[in-house]
This record gives structure tokens, C-alpha cells and sequence, in this order.
């Protein structure tokens, strides 16, 4: 699923909002900036998984190539994209 920058923007404001409610966070610094922070750490997260699977679907289309005829993408994707993802230390 992709995701714009205002909808990025939304979810931190929303998770702001709810662990000021629910008292979970206190602020040292103004609130401005803890949220432009985790709007900027989301931001990095979100393009890790896109790369992870633009990386995941050149694979792929090579290992597509390599093997025509007896190859399943649908079942290899989930595979390869959790291996990858193991690899290169990412949670998903």
C-alpha cells in the first residue's frame, strides 16, 4: 500500500494525540518538533519497505528468468521478501 506524505503526517499526529491522552509521553522540547521528528522517521521507514520490495520484485523477475515455466511468483514473494527483509534487519 502506498502511502502519501499527509497521510504519513496523519498517523503521527494521531499517535501524538493518543499517547498524550493516555499520558505515555511528557515533553522536553516543543511538540512541533517531536512530531516533525516522527514524521521524518516514518518517512525513512516507509522508503526502507518500498526498496525492500522494488529490491523483492527484481529478484524476481530474475529468478523469472532463469527458471521460465516452473516459477510461481505469488508463492515466492512472501519468501523472498521476509529473507530479504531478515537480512537487512527490517520488521515488517
Amino acid at each position: 500500500m502506498k502511502l502519501s506524505t499527509t497521510q504519513l503526517q496523519m498517523i503521527a499526529g494521531k499517535v501524538l494525540e493518543a499517547w498524550k491522552k493516555n499520558g505515555i509521553i511528557t515533553f522536553k522540547s516543543d511538540e512541533k518538533l517531536v512530531l516533525d521528528r516522527m514524521i521524518q522517521i516514518l518517512k525513512a521507514e516507509y522508503q526502507k519497505e518500498l526498496d525492500l520490495e522494488r529490491d523483492v520484485n527484481l529478484k524476481l523477475d530474475e529468478l523469472e528468468r532463469t527458471n521460465p515455466g516452473e516459477f510461481q511468483r505469488y508463492k515466492m514473494y512472501p519468501l523472498l521478501k521476509k529473507q530479504m527483509a531478515k537480512e537487512r534487519k527490517l520488521i515488517l
